[in-house]
């Protein structure tokens, strides 16, 4: 069959911060897709905000470099998808997968293979692709490149790779300082015989296949991503599978229910670096973007008019998170940061309130993320939305918060499966790192939330891995309590695992919560009387209303206080008037520290200017009177 050689597409897939974004900005830079005088920013690829803030890739984007060849062939286009490396992110990692002939799976010298490795090397075997091992950051001082050699190769037999994929090639590398090579460096030490990623792109051409064909074969492309232009409308992006795919052609859009209709591309674009470029052709391999066809979906395939053969929808794993997302029914929906309606409505003319646009907002969100689900409740104004897990969720909720909508967000929940007419409850596999003097607590912290130790390994450097099979559930507010017990220094990742039977109750959160009495400004004079009672989450001079969480208890049960009183004004002068208090700082919580903290009678309260955790009841008699008929089994 004919190949392209012109050509290669692979994608680049690690776990969480082990340096795939910045090996990609190598490989721009050294492949001169930037002039000299460019001033250029670090991890290009990371687009968006959120991942700029919190370090992470979120979407999995293309790009795509010219290589000319040492020995003075012809240049071939490289296309390059960099993959999200968190596990809630799975879903943009499968579609990723989809547009590539082959996979360069990242290891980090000295972490070595964690869960997220795991999860994408097992989507890349399943798909019978090659894999190119990349050791990247082997001038970390604690690396240990053998070692984390050995244990990819015992992941690979784990996961019944095949010979052929077994016998893979190796590249060491220093992606921040663009440098790769063929042959082992000491650890600690970046490689000595390169000075470029050269023996990366070599390797490359090497080992990833060219894009095979049928010359007879009519039109076959499909669509595997999303994107939308102010101009173009909606853009699909798309890999051609056989034929060729012109500027101003008439194609069958095979649509995901089996149904045909017959678009024109208005117009055709292939990427060059990180733009897109007009272009008059794509043939088989390429990865182009085409605009005139505005409710086309991931999944779909553009097919020839005379014979339209369908591609295989893309398929993602089964969400094991939900939340109910749903308008803002707090007394203070509408009125801005602090709540003083007055001060506040220039900022708040463009707030986002009603149950319509939130339901249009998460319609959209589901055109381009395919992992994610939508249902109905029995409220109109609130929805169920189901992800991979907590972290997608509260992505998704912090954009649209920066977009200016007001949300209540329930607490987080599972998705539960009948599996032989037996509840079944997905499970994560938490693969943990800490010094030796917290193992102690990581597993009494593990106990509580009824995980059960798999392994443990020591690597005689003071470390401990430990891997732990716990449900998904008991890693809801996690991670906090984690940092705390190991004093910031312990690293937790996990990794979806299957579903296994109802594990029982859990109780996560001991202490109970501090909640405001009445409506009204927090008084310095109030928190100094609370203080003792629990931490308290609000500042002086924040407006609060009946039912808001002002704290934690240091109690068990709730507890209903008064953050608004003020001192008593009078002309004795008391002995002790030039005694002074200090008020402790508040804690802040973030979005995600907000729905760990949440009980399943609280919920939040997020606005563009604050979160807020309040009782899904406000009113005290009202939750007095659920409290007693509770107890009295009425």
């Amino acid at each position: 069959m004919p190949t392209r050689h012109d050509i290669r597409n692979v994608a680049i897939v690690a776990h969480v911060d082990h340096g795939k974004t910045t090996i990609v900005d190598a490989m721009l830079k050294q492949a001169g897709a930037f002039a000299a005088h460019q001033q250029l920013d670090d991890r290009m690829m990371d687009s968006n905000d959120l991942e700029r803030e919190k370090g992470i890739t979120i979407l999995a984007k293309n790009t795509a470099v010219k290589y000319h060849p040492k020995d003075g062939g012809a240049p071939i286009t490289i296309n390059i998808i960099d993959t999200p490396g968190h596990a809630d992110f799975g879903g943009e990692v499968e579609r990723g997968l989809s547009m590539v002939d082959a996979v360069v799976l990242l290891v980090d010298a000295s972490e070595g293979p964690l869960p997220q490795t795991r999860f994408v090397l097992r989507k890349a075997l399943q798909a019978n692709m090659p894999v190119i091992l990349c050791i990247n950051k082997t001038d970390r001082p604690d690396s240990r490149i053998d070692e984390v050699v050995n244990d990819t190769y015992d992941l690979f037999l784990d996961l019944d790779a095949t010979e052929e994929q077994i016998e893979f090639p190796i590249v060491y590398a220093c992606g921040r300082d663009g440098i790769a090579s063929l042959t082992k460096p000491e650890d600690g030490t970046v490689p000595a015989d390169s000075d470029s990623l050269e023996p990366f792109f070599s390797t490359i051409l090497e080992h990833v296949p060219a894009p095979v064909y049928d010359e007879e074969a009519p039109l076959q492309a499909h669509v595997t991503n999303l994107d939308a232009d102010n101009f173009l409308g909606r853009i699909a992006l798309l890999r051609v599978e056989q034929g060729e795919l012109r500027k101003g052609q008439t194609v069958t859009w095979i649509k995901r229910d089996g149904s045909q209709s017959n678009v024109r591309i208005t117009e055709l674009m292939m990427t060059e670096a990180l733009t897109r470029k007009p272009a008059e052709v794509a043939g088989p391999g390429d990865i182009c973007a085409v605009a005139g066809i505005p409710d086309i979906m991931i999944g779909e395939t553009l097919a020839d008019p005379e014979n339209p053969i369908a591609l295989p929808l893309i398929s993602v794993d089964e969400p094991a998170i939900s939340m109910t997302i749903g308008t803002n029914t707090s007394p203070m929906v509408g009125r801005g940061g602090t709540g003083k309606g007055a001060d506040a409505k220039s900022a708040v003319k463009d707030r986002k309130v009603t149950a319509r646009q939130v339901k249009d907002r998460l319609d959209r969100e589901l055109i381009g993320n395919v992992s994610l689900r939508v249902l109905d409740t029995e409220r109109p104004d609130a929805w169920e939305v189901q992800g991979r897990g907590e972290l997608a969720l509260a992505i998704l909720v912090e954009q649209m918060r920066r977009e200016g909508f007001e949300l209540t967000i329930g607490k987080p929940q599972v998705v539960t499966q009948e599996i032989d007419g037996k509840v079944h409850e997905p499970v994560e596999r938490m693969t943990v790192d800490v010094p030796e003097e917290h193992m102690g607590a990581v597993t009494q912290l593990m106990g509580v939330r009824k995980g059960r130790m798999d392994n443990m390994s020591n690597h005689g450097s003071g470390w401990v891995r430990m891997e732990f099979v716990v449900p998904s559930r008991g890693l809801i507010g996690f991670r906090t309590e984690f940092l705390t017990n190991t004093r910031g220094t312990g690293i937790a990742h996990s990794i979806h695992e299957g579903h296994e039977p109802w594990f029982g109750q859990l109780v996560t959160r001991n202490n109970g919560s501090l909640v405001a009495d009445r409506s009204g400004s927090v008084t310095p004079f109030a928190m100094i009387n609370l203080q003792e009672r629990g931490v308290l989450f609000t500042e002086p001079g924040t407006e609060v209303y009946e039912g808001m969480i002002v704290g934690e208890n240091s109690r068990a049960d709730d507890m209903d206080v008064n953050i608004t009183k003020e001192k008593k004004l009078t002309n004795m002068r008391a002995a002790s008037a030039d005694n002074t208090e200090n008020v402790v700082p508040p804690r802040k919580l973030s979005l995600e520290q907000s729905l760990e903290f949440c009980r399943d009678d609280e919920c939040v309260e997020v606005t563009p200017e604050a979160v807020r955790i309040r009782k899904v009841v406000l009113d005290q008699k009202e939750r007095s009177r659920t409290a007693s008929r509770a107890k009295s089994g009425k």
